[in-house]
């Protein structure tokens, strides 16, 4: 493989699983997809000498066989987030990851080397997955199910650890709710109703025409196509929970309406980053606190509602949850089209101009 070095991994205490199968290689630099300033696709750089850090007594390096392209690779490499990233560049962008485990840190007690597995990064990761040799902490990996591809694993963890995030941490949902999904169509939304629908909720969604049958069938009670249909009113309310993966002015403004006393309002597009983009993060950060501070006691005290903007968290309980349902079947993110990692900015460019509206998932040779 071009650009990849290799070093020594010799049997010591520092690393038991070595110690287990003998002398490995492992890689020292690697190609990887950078992004060393931000703009459009074609800033997108493939780089095949970038360095593998040296492990920490949590990390895992994962030989790297697939990765999804999510919604926020190309807002991050388009420049959202530049008050954070901004002072980092280059940075790797990638949050999915499908693959096997090459080496472990000495802590590591879970995963072994050899094994497969997938898992997704927490979304202010510098270091990304569009690499040959991905780093991730033992909490953000599991074993991949056998019965699924690479390419198909590598779809599944970040959409459903959000939607996880949202229904189990922030909403708690039970058997019996009811819970509104505005944007079923999207990943997240997917997921979100996936993960409902196996604990006894009831649920409904609004989507486009394109994606009414496929939701229905993962098992929503009513999927409202919202360009043909008054969702307000064709909407079989009140929800105990509402997800929305839209969150704009409207979508709120309906959730919060559709809402039981005691309900959750949670949107996926918090207004941190975007603040803190403009403010910067001295200014920005307390403005987006104040902000979030405001609409929750607003909406406490009247309609009497709890409101959250809502981020994917690492969760090993959540992610060992999402593998036996995916195992089982009941958990899918369906995959549109694959692109080797060396047609990053190919697969960018077609989901920035919504040529391919499905999941876009990058395989490494």
């Amino acid at each position: 493989m071009a650009g990849l070095r290799l070093r020594s991994f010799a049997a010591t205490a520092a690393a038991p699983a070595a110690r287990r199968l003998g002398l490995r290689l492992i890689a020292t630099t690697c190609r990887a997809v950078v992004v060393p300033r931000f703009g459009g696709p074609d800033v997108l750089e493939l780089r095949s000498d970038v360095e593998v850090p040296d492990l920490k007594p949590h990390d895992v390096l994962v030989r790297t066989r697939c990765v999804s392209v999510n919604p926020l690779d190309t807002r991050m490499r388009s420049g959202y987030g530049r008050s954070i990233f901004g002072p980092l560049l280059p940075l790797i962008l990638g949050r999915d990851i499908s693959g096997e485990v090459a080496a472990v840190g000495a802590s590591v007690s879970s995963l072994s080397v050899g094994q497969e597995v997938f898992g997704a990064l927490h979304p202010t990761a510098i270091r990304g997955t569009y690499t040959d040799y991905a780093i991730l902490s033992e909490d953000e990996l599991t074993g991949k199910p056998p019965s699924l591809t690479h390419v198909e694993a590598s779809a599944i963890p970040f959409a459903a650890l959000t939607a996880w995030r949202a229904l189990h941490s922030t909403a708690r949902i039970a058997n019996g709710q009811r819970l509104l999904v505005i944007g079923g169509g999207g990943t997240v939304g997917l997921a979100a109703i996936q993960l409902a629908v196996d604990k006894g909720c009831i649920v409904s969604t609004t989507c486009g025409s394109e994606s009414v049958s496929r939701l229905q069938a993962a098992g929503v009670e009513q999927a409202v196509d919202y360009k043909a249909e008054d969702v307000e009113f064709a909407l079989k309310g009140p929800f105990d929970a509402v997800l929305d993966t839209i969150g704009v002015h409207e979508t709120e403004r309906i959730g919060i309406n559709l809402l039981k006393k005691g309900g959750h309002y949670m949107t996926l597009q918090g207004e941190t980053a975007a603040l803190a983009d403009k403010y910067g993060l001295a200014v920005g950060i307390p403005i987006a606190t104040a902000i979030l501070l405001k609409k929750q006691l607003l909406y406490r005290y009247s309609p009497g509602i709890e409101y959250s903007w809502t981020y994917m968290r690492a969760d090993s309980e959540g992610l060992q949850e999402i593998r036996r349902l995916a195992e089982a079947g009941k958990l899918k993110i369906p995959v549109q089209k694959t692109f080797p990692l060396a047609q990053a900015r190919e697969a960018h460019l077609a989901k920035d101009k919504r040529l391919i509206l499905g999941k876009v998932v990058l395989e490494i040779d």
